[in-house]
């Protein structure tokens, strides 16, 4: 541009030409910055925050990653413990998910090979480790997917025609997929969610009631099932078992399972934590079976501490194409990967590294299970004892020869009543017992499980939390310790359940609230007088009484826990009493809540009359303090109320007239006159209220004893050996020659107080004493 201006010879056209190019330029630049500006007001508005800009460090980043894998405060700690036992199996494995994003990115021809390489090598190893010949393997982060791929592979083979008609071919002969119903809740629904079938096809197979465990499979009545199901016209398909239940660890009869399998051409499938004890030398019979199934789900994760490792189903099948359709395999090199943290880990741990793991789990048990059994009121319920993996237990108090007789006399009589409640109460202080359990030894791993037959029981299973928490032989010691402090808290808190109960029903103003649920002493409820109170009134005053009422026994030094109960499920207005020992004081304890429940009502019921005695104390004053003024205007005169007259006759006789005023006495609801208020200069005292009435059992506490506590044999021995003591002493002193002393004699102590008074007396009529001062002065005023 500027080139061709310079052949122009007209200089004004040539300036013209330079001014129209720097015009454009500015344009542009404006027009720039315009469109620079809403980008930026764009980015500020919709881009979220971490995101706007040239992006971040990777320290910020890791920093954010930290402060939400920590959290608050107190949960770092329970955090940090579980992080610090990853060890160096634990690091291969996060190892593996990083490397396998790297190899994704190779070439195909190499990312093939090296993805059947590993495929390849983890599926023998796991198959050689635990004894399951000739199997191929499904790697899935989900635990249930496993199964759900096994389900479909069933269908695929039972129904030729599945693959082209679908559902159509269904509804012609139904499916059924049989399940314990010991087994993990909500398996079946997730199974007929994913599969896509009615609820109808899925059938629970109860467990034995007669012989052998309650929560084994019942073969017989699954046999039963299996027939009726056959000649209604539907078709048997798969059934799964476990070598482990989720509650109770036990293990169903697989080889009884296996042959019915066989004999209406059913697939078996078997889950559970039992399958860990197949890598190991020794294994019982029952859990051996399960090499014969056709398809087996290990959760090596849980078993060897490996952290985001998959979980793997072993299974047997001939035709690549179901396997192929069924989700099993997929011709995706990137699907492969999933085996590469089990790779690495593997040959970490090496084969004597996985046994010894797997056998320190199965000798905590065997090392819990061995103290349990010297425990009294402690019930176990395992499946063998000589090698049980998992290790369920609940405290259990046993009735004696008579005390059983009467139970059952009463359970006779109302049995179900009774036999729910005392399910109900046991369940609510096992899981007291769990909790505690857990809260004192954190590395022990005990958790609380619902079963059908026993209720609620603390279950200890290490092959699931060992690994990951570290626990050691010391952790068991540690737990049956805490567990030997816990049990006589149970068993006296059960027993004092029911004279509590007694107590409070007799106790005038207190109501027994009866809640199963809690895990404690009781709960109780101050109950004041309506009054002719509606309601919506009463409820109110309840509620302020009986929080006070909770206030104050907290205060007290007692070590009994007084709260409003559960956050969920409690009831209102009431003071729920913790768990206790056998020294407690049970009347005593209800006798003090009565008495303070009485004095909160008492004192709330005076701050309500207060305000009405206190409106006509100051009517009254007003009244009298007029009639005051009137009386003091006729005392005064006339001439003293003119302004400037009464000013000149006050300054030349003055009036005196001592004020006068009332004071209103709260506690005895009284006016009175503030004249000694003003001669001493100090306000009055007035009458004291009586003091609140304590009871009398709180009076007769030894030096040191706490409160609601009971005094032990040997202090009521020593008290009473004390008190005969000094009554001997006192038999044993002289006899006096007179008991009361003649009137013509002084004893020595009105000896002394006749010289104290003489003494008195004289100092009072000397002129030193400050009274004798005041007289001689007066005297010479006089003079």
């Amino acid at each position: 541009m500027d080139a061709s201006l310079e052949k122009v010879v007209d200089p004004t056209l040539a300036e013209m030409g330079k001014n129209l190019n720097e015009a454009m330029k500015m344009l542009e630049d404006n027009q720039r910055k315009v469109e620079e500006e809403n980008e930026m007001k764009y980015a500020r508005k919709d881009i979220p925050g971490p995101l706007q800009g040239s992006g971040q460090d990777m320290v910020s980043i890791l920093q954010l990653v930290q402060n939400l894998m920590h959290g608050e405060e107190e949960e770092e700690t329970s955090q940090a413990y579980r992080l610090q036992n990853v060890g160096e199996q634990g690091h291969m494995a996060l190892l593996g998910h990083s490397l396998a994003a790297y190899i994704s990115v190779l070439d195909k021809e190499r990312l093939r090979k090296l993805t059947t390489r590993i495929l390849s090598d983890t599926t023998l190893w796991l198959c050689r480790l635990f004894r399951y010949e000739n199997g191929s393997a499904y790697y899935h982060e989900d635990d249930r997917q496993g199964l759900l791929k096994i389900c479909r592979l069933v269908i695929h083979t039972r129904y030729e025609d599945y693959a082209v008609e679908g559902f159509n071919v269904l509804c012609a002969k139904q499916p059924v997929i049989y399940i314990s119903s010991a087994a993990r809740m909500g398996l079946g629904q997730a199974l007929c969610n994913q599969l896509g079938l009615p609820l109808s096809c899925m059938c629970r197979v109860p467990c034995n009631t007669m012989f052998g465990s309650q929560h084994q499979m019942d073969v017989a009545l699954l046999d039963r099932v299996i027939k009726d199901d056959v000649e209604s016209g539907k078709l048997p398909l798969l059934l799964v078992a476990n070598a482990g239940t989720p509650g109770a660890g036990h293990t169903d009869k697989l080889g009884r399972l296996k042959e019915l399998c066989e004999q209406y051409d059913m697939w078996l499938h078997v889950e559970g934590v039992n399958l860990a004890t197949l890598a190991l030398g020794y294994v019982s019979s029952s859990v051996l079976a399960a090499t014969k199934c056709d398809s087996m789900t290990l959760t090596l994760g849980s078993w060897l501490g490996l952290p985001a490792v998959p979980a793997v189903t072993l299974y047997r099948h001939e035709d690549p194409s179901l396997t192929l359709a069924a989700g099993l395999t997929s011709s995706q090199p990137v699907e492969k990967l999933r085996a590469l943290p089990l790779w690495l880990s593997l040959q970490y741990l090496g084969h004597d590294g996985i046994v010894e793991r797997i056998k320190h789990a199965s000798q905590l048990s065997q090392k819990l299970l061995e103290n349990l059994k010297n425990l009294d009121f402690v019930k176990t319920s395992v499946e063998d004892e000589l090698s049980s993996p998992v290790v369920v237990f609940k405290f259990f108090q046993e009735y004696s020869n008579r005390d059983q007789a009467s139970h059952a006399a009463q359970a006779s009589t109302i049995q179900h009543p009774i036999i729910s409640n005392d399910r109900h109460i046991y369940d609510a202080l096992n899981q007291w017992l769990g909790e505690q359990l857990a809260q004192l030894v954190p590395a022990s791993g005990v958790d609380v499980v619902e079963l059908e037959d026993e209720g609620t029981c603390v279950r200890f299973s290490p092959l699931m939390t060992s690994a990951v928490l570290g626990t050691e032989i010391q952790d068991v010691d540690q737990l049956v310790d805490c567990l030997k402090m816990k049990i006589p808290v149970l068993t006296s808190t059960l027993q004092l359940r029911e004279e509590f109960e007694q107590e409070v029903r007799r106790t005038v103003g207190l109501l027994y609230i009866e809640d199963l649920s809690w895990p404690g002493l009781g709960v109780v409820r101050y109950s004041c007088h309506s009054d002719g109170k509606n309601d919506g009134k009463q409820e109110k005053e309840l509620e302020k009484i009986n929080a006070e009422l909770l206030k104050k026994l907290n205060e007290l030094e007692s070590d009994l826990t007084f709260s409003l109960g559960p956050e969920f499920g409690g009831q209102k207005n009431c003071v729920y009493i913790g768990m206790v020992t056998e020294d407690l004081d049970v009347s005593e304890l209800v006798e003090t809540i009565a008495a303070t429940g009485r004095e909160i009502e008492e004192n709330s019921r005076l701050l309500e009359n207060m305000t009405e005695v206190v409106r006509k104390g100051i009517q009254e004053a007003q009244l009298q303090l007029q009639k005051a003024n009137e009386e003091r205007l006729l005392e005064e005169g006339l001439l003293r109320q003119i302004p400037v007259v009464g000013s000149v006759l006050n300054w030349f006789s003055p009036f005196q007239a001592s004020p006068k005023g009332r004071t209103f006495n709260l506690t005895a609801g009284s006016l009175e006159s503030t004249e000694s208020t003003y001669v001493s200069k100090a306000q009055g005292a007035g009458t004291t209220p009586p003091p609140t009435p304590t009871s009398s059992l709180a009076k007769q506490r030894l030096p040191g004893q706490k409160i609601f506590k009971r005094s032990l044999r040997s202090s009521d021995a020593f008290s009473e050996t004390s008190s005969v003591s000094h009554c001997d002493e006192l038999d044993q002193r002289p006899p006096t020659l007179s008991p009361e002393p003649l009137e013509t004699e002084k004893t020595e102590e009105q000896k002394e107080v006749a010289q104290a008074t003489e003494t008195d007396t004289e100092d009072i009529h000397s002129d030193k004493s400050p009274y004798g001062c005041m007289m001689a002065e007066e005297r010479e005023s006089q003079r």
